[in-house]
């Protein structure tokens, strides 16, 4: 699990116009800290570093930040991140939820695929991987958060699907979904359409006479 850290504010000035200024001075962000015992909180984050970091690493969404507001240091994953309609490069806001060790946490993680060039059923059958999912909403302890779930595609043959259920889960990890009987697809390969359509016709094919 990646480790990042963040500078924020407290801050008392709320209202829409208040969270407009602080994105026009081009040095902060609005947040909100919640969760845990204590009250949920209004905050800014400091804009430069928080960029510069979620241009660096994508894990930056799926593990434990250490945000220290005015020097107190708080443990929380980004629960949600509101970005400009338009400009989308531009975060409008973002809410943080505290974390500790004892409690699960659940969080949405990217799936990383392998070996898609090499996948048996694209190289040599002429398939077409064809992404269901990209995500996945996952349940853990902070400490056991993985930036990503692999998964590996070079055997995928076409007509085979992976499902939520064939994932091989760190440990400590659980995927809600399949508790609730929804074992979705992820990814499949499927022929392409010329091929489907020359295995129809040889398959409607008569048997020659003898």
């Amino acid at each position: 699990m990646s480790q990042f850290n963040f500078e924020a504010k407290a801050r008392t000035d709320l209202g829409k116009g208040a969270s407009r200024r602080l994105r026009h001075e081009n040095k902060f962000i609005p947040a909100i800290i919640y969760g845990g015992e204590e009250k949920a909180q209004s905050i800014s984050v400091e804009q430069r570093e928080f960029y510069r970091i979620l241009e660096l690493d994508d894990a930056v969404y799926t593990s434990v930040l250490n945000l220290k507001i005015d020097g107190k240091a708080e443990q929380v994953i980004m629960k949600d991140m509101q970005r400009h309609p338009f400009k989308t490069t531009v975060v409008m806001h973002i809410d943080f939820q505290r974390v500790d060790s004892k409690t699960k946490v659940n969080i949405l993680v990217p799936f990383q695929f392998e070996n898609e060039d090499n996948c048996v059923g694209v190289k040599t059958q002429g398939g077409m991987l064809l992404r269901q999912l990209n995500d996945v909403e996952i349940s853990a302890l902070p400490q056991d958060l993985p930036d990503n779930l692999v998964i590996d595609v070079a055997n995928l043959e076409v007509g085979q699907t992976i499902l939520l259920s064939e994932i091989e889960l760190p440990k400590g990890v659980e995927i809600p979904a399949l508790a609730q009987g929804h074992d979705n697809s992820i990814i499949t390969v499927h022929a392409k359409r010329g091929v489907e359509e020359d295995e129809e016709a040889a398959e409607g094919e008569a048997p020659a006479a003898e």
